[in-house]
C-alpha cells in the first residue's frame, strides 16, 4: 500500500512542477496579440508572407547544399577513425569527394549556378 501512495505522491509532486511552468510562463508573458507584420530574415521589412512560395531554381542550389552537408557529415567522423583506417580510408574519401565533383561540374555544365 505504501508504494501506491508514494507513486501518487510522486505523481502530484510532477503534475504540481508541471501547472507551475504553465503559470510561470503565462505570468511571464509579454502579449496576448500577435505582431501583425515584423521583420524577419536580415530585418528587412517583409513584403511576402514568410511561408511564400520560392522559384523553382533554388531546387539545385538545395540539392548542391545537401550535397556537400552531407559530405561533412561524412567527413567529420572520418577524421576520427583514419589513422586506424588506414590508407583505405584515404581512398574512400578521394573517391566520395570525387563523385561530389562530378555532381557539381554536371551542376556547373547544365546552368544550375548561373544567377541570370
Amino acid at each position: 500500500m505504501s508504494g501506491i501512495t508514494a507513486a501518487l505522491s510522486l505523481l502530484a509532486v510532477a503534475a504540481a512542477a508541471v501547472a507551475g511552468l504553465y503559470g510561470a510562463a503565462w505570468a511571464a508573458r509579454v502579449s496576448a496579440d500577435p505582431v501583425a507584420a515584423a521583420p524577419f530574415g536580415s530585418g528587412l521589412e517583409p513584403v511576402e508572407h514568410a511561408v511564400s512560395r520560392f522559384h523553382v531554381r533554388w531546387y539545385t542550389v538545395t540539392m548542391l547544399f545537401l550535397a556537400f552537408d552531407m559530405e561533412m557529415v561524412f567527413m567529420y567522423p572520418w577524421t576520427l577513425v583514419i589513422s586506424v583506417m588506414g590508407p583505405g580510408a584515404v581512398i574512400e574519401m578521394f573517391v566520395f569527394l570525387a563523385v561530389l565533383l562530378a555532381g557539381v561540374v554536371y551542376a556547373w555544365r547544365e546552368g544550375a549556378l548561373r544567377w541570370t
